[in-house]
């Protein structure tokens, strides 16, 4: 599924199953909510810190779609085509970031 099909089916989604979007602000808060559970994980899984025995039913992929399913709520609430945004971030770290990283010695190995 591209982009814009997932942009589409979210917003098909929301307008029939889920009734509307919730405010631009409420999802802000909603996305905030969803990285911190990716955060969970990554730090129990990837970092240091210890595992619960609740956090062992978390997927990881999961929680990157809710992510995912909010960011592109957002987009939709506020007319951006992820799409768009996304080649012209592109273009932005192409030009700005052309040799930015093969010039710093904290990567070098």
């Amino acid at each position: 599924m591209t982009i814009q099909e997932a942009q589409q089916k979210i917003d098909n989604w929301i307008n029939t199953t889920g009734v509307r979007y919730f405010s631009e602000l409420t999802n802000m808060a909603i996305l905030t909510e969803e990285v911190g559970e990716v955060a969970r994980i990554m730090a129990r899984k990837y970092g240091d810190q210890s595992s619960k025995e609740s956090d062992n039913k978390k997927l990881l992929a999961d929680e990157l779609a809710d992510v995912m399913w909010v960011l592109l709520c957002i987009a939709n609430q506020t007319g951006i085509d992820m799409t768009v945004a996304l080649e012209k971030n592109f273009e932005k770290k192409n030009i700005r970031d052309a040799q930015r990283h093969h010039n710093n010695p904290k990567l070098k190995s």
